[in-house]
This record gives C-alpha cells, structure tokens and sequence, in this order.
C-alpha cells in the first residue's frame, strides 16, 4: 500500500474509532439519566420540576449539548472523514497538518449554541406552564404549531440547500479548504451551520414528543442520519414534511 493511502487508512481508523466512543459515550449519559435526578431505564425518563438555578440551567445545557452530539455525531462522520483525508494529502505535500478533532469541535459549538437557545426555549416553556415533567409540550396549540412550523421548514428552499450541502459536502472541501486550526475551526463551524439549518426544527419537535423520551431523540436521529446518507434521502425529507403539516392540522380538528 503507497505510503499516503496507509496514512489515510490509519487516520481513518482513529478518526471512526474515536467518533464511535464519543457517540457511544454520549448515549450512555442520556441513558444513565443526564446527571438529572430521575430514573433511567426506560422509554421515557420523568424531571421532577426543580427551580431554575445556575447550576440547574447548566445542567440542563449540557444535557442538550450531549444529545445533540449523539444525535448528530454520526451523520457528520463523512465530512470530518472527508476532511481528514483532504487534510492528509496537504501533510504529504510538505503542508501543515491540522487533527481533524479541530473540525469536529468547530462544528459541535454551533449544537452548543443551539443547545444555549434550547435551555432557554426549555426554561421559558415551563416558566409558562407549557411543559410536562416529561419535558414535553401540554399544550395541543403548541403540539400542532411545531409539528406545521417543522413540516413547513422541510419545504423550504433553504432546508433542501442545506440538505444539498450535507449530503454532498465535497465541493465544500475542494472549493474553499481553510488551512491552520483556525481555518479548521471555521470550516467545522460553516458545516455545523448548514446542519443546523437542515435540522434545528426537527430538534424542537422533542418539546412535542418529550425532551428525554428515547423514542423521539433514537427516532429522530435515524431520520437525520437517512435524510442526510440514504440514496433518496432529499425525497423523504418532502414526504416528512407533508406528513408533518398533515398531523399538525390533525391536532387542529381532531376532536379534543
């Protein structure tokens, strides 16, 4: 084997390798309760309502900044992949090197700002009475708005030119490498955008099925992960959309 394809081999390896520990790592917080005060084990973890401290909101924060990464970790794992690879050839041509973590942090800080506004989002829905100790909406209005704001959002053009851009990152790469860790940073940080414009409605839709439910987050990071990699993932983003506007109108003139 060339020299540079063992590299990229090797490099390929850790990379995967470490991905699948933090993913895994990520999962088992969730499942072991998120450091909250609840028990674990099963479909649905119950909160018991607690008084927004500082250290109850940083908890909270985390929580979501843990779930996010093992949501979406995995349907990341080609771009930092794709990265890595670009990243090497540069080292075999005599230039600087840069450790693909540098990417993967840049993008898991635009899911910590997303996890910043979705504490926030958290707080002031319970604040108002909207949450249950499931963390999931009582309110029907709310339930159906999300679900018809979530189904709208798939039909935008702006969710399919995100979609394009995760689902076929290369140009991304080729077009406008960024060297140095700042440049890794950035471009880490750019891709994270364009997942949050493809995904961010489909995460809220966990204050409808509830914040902690195993089914919703195991449920919705399937989606993102045949959305994002499946041959006809485009397509099945249109049909979730109108299956979502569907089952928002639904709640509207379902019989209470």
């Amino acid at each position: 084997m060339p020299p540079l394809e063992a590299l990229l081999a090797r490099d390929r390896q850790i990379i995967v390798v470490a991905l699948a520990s933090v993913t895994l790592l990520s999962w088992g917080y969730l499942l072991a309760g998120a450091g909250m005060s609840m028990p674990s084990g099963g479909s649905m973890m119950m909160m018991p309502m607690q008084s927004w401290t500082p250290g109850f909101a940083a908890l909270v924060f985390l929580m979501w900044w843990i779930m996010m990464i093992a949501m979406m970790l995995p349907s990341a794992a080609p771009a930092i992949l794709l990265f890595a690879r670009v990243n090497a050839q540069m080292r075999d041509a005599g230039k600087a090197f840069v450790p693909a973590a540098y990417f993967a942090l840049g993008y898991l800080a635009v899911w910590g700002v997303f996890s910043a506004l979705a504490t926030f989002a958290q707080w002031w829905l319970e604040r108002a009475g909207l949450l249950s100790g499931m963390m999931a909406s009582t309110s029907t209005a709310l339930n159906a708005a999300l679900l018809i704001a979530a189904g709208l959002w798939q039909l935008t053009p702006i969710k399919h030119a995100c979609l394009r851009h995760c689902r076929g990152p290369m140009h991304f790469f080729t077009g406008g490498f960024r060297r140095g860790t700042g440049g890794a940073l950035r471009m880490g940080a750019e891709h994270g955008l364009f997942c949050l414009g493809c995904c961010w409605f489909l995460m809220a839709l966990l204050f409808f099925g509830g914040v902690m439910s195993f089914v919703w987050i195991g449920g919705i990071a399937l989606y993102v992960l045949i959305e994002k990699l499946a041959p006809a993932g485009d397509r099945v983003g249109n049909i979730a959309g109108v299956a979502l506007i569907g089952w928002g109108g639904w709640l509207i003139i379902a019989p209470a």
